[in-house]
């Protein structure tokens, strides 16, 4: 299958994208990976070549990552099917499969499972806090906002899905359109898509894409293919076996791990994949501030194991 991969970037978060390209290739994808971005490019993405809608990055052989210049004001969580959208559209319409990955997700499993899984259906993944039964007031609430603009609500779900990720078949892109559509009916909801994290979370957009991506799976009419929590390694004690996702809390790259174990929190396992990460393909780091974080790394994981016997 002819499957294309994105995500969405902007600030520090070009550590993150490094990190997600490298561990892609180390699992065995080759093909093209695009990074919608607001700001400057990378640092470590100075040779990438300017064409007329993109910068190239050759980054390994088989392995090209485009970066997409982006002018929208929307928050780019709130911008995913846009994105994945206008690809299709126009800058991949050959593609067979979109996937979509948040830029603090990494790969730990070989990359033809994800192209098994799409078979199945729309791939998604389960929550940190996985459950919301179909009764909950929360999905009433979305019901009762979307059905007078002619929503039907076809399935019921007990699982909260993270929009982190997402894997849409050709044959399901129709999904996209669908949670484009939410979303922009959520608009005035929230004042705008430019907004996230809107009152607390007994506002049915408190964040806006979850909720809205959550809605979309039980009004959509393809098929919907789910694993729990352990996909994005959310799991205390059960390892990881399709993404590894630093959801929360401050970001692997910005983390002072020897610090934070001294505080009570030794590093995650997400934090741990992340420095496996920063070396090949793409470099991001020197091999001097490399080495500095390893050592950071090393202490920090001594400290937690002492911490938790």
């Amino acid at each position: 299958m002819d499957s294309v991969i994105c995500t969405l970037f902007e600030r520090d978060y070009h550590y993150g994208v490094g990190a997600l390209v490298n561990s892609l290739y180390q699992h065995g994808f080759r093909g093209t990976v695009y990074a919608g971005y607001r700001g400057d490019l990378p640092p470590w993405a100075t040779a990438a070549r300017r064409e007329s809608r993109y910068s190239e990055l050759a980054v390994a052989p088989g392995l090209v990552l485009r970066f997409v210049a982006l002018s929208t004001q929307l928050h780019f969580m709130n911008y995913k099917p846009d994105f994945m959208l206008s690809l299709w559209d126009d800058y991949c319409p050959e593609a067979g499969a979109l996937f979509y990955f948040d830029p603090d997700i990494l790969v730990t499993c070989r990359w033809s499972f994800f192209e098994e899984w799409i078979r199945c259906g729309v791939a998604v993944c389960a929550d940190i806090i996985p459950s919301m039964p179909p009764d909950h007031p929360l999905r009433h609430a979305w019901r009762q906002y979307f059905e007078p603009h002619g929503v039907r609500f076809i399935r019921e779900q007990s699982i909260v899905f993270n929009a982190g990720f997402v894997g849409v078949s050709r044959q399901h892109s129709n999904f996209l359109q669908t949670w484009q559509r939410l979303l922009q009916l959520m608009e005035p909801a929230i004042g705008g898509r430019q907004n996230v994290f809107v009152k607390d979370r007994t506002f049915l957009f408190h964040i806006p894409d979850q909720d809205v991506f959550n809605a979309a799976t039980m009004v959509c009419d393809e098929p919907v293919s789910s694993v729990g929590p352990d996909g994005m390694d959310f799991m205390p004690g059960v390892v990881s076996y399709i993404m590894s996702h630093a959801a929360g809390g401050v970001k692997p790259w910005n983390k002072k791990m020897l610090w934070s174990a001294l505080q009570g929190i030794p590093p995650r396992r997400t934090d741990k994949a992340f420095w496996k990460n920063v070396s090949a393909p793409i470099r991001l780091y020197s091999p001097w501030w490399q080495g500095v974080k390893k050592l950071d790394l090393l202490a920090a994981s001594a400290l937690g194991r002492y911490i938790h016997l």
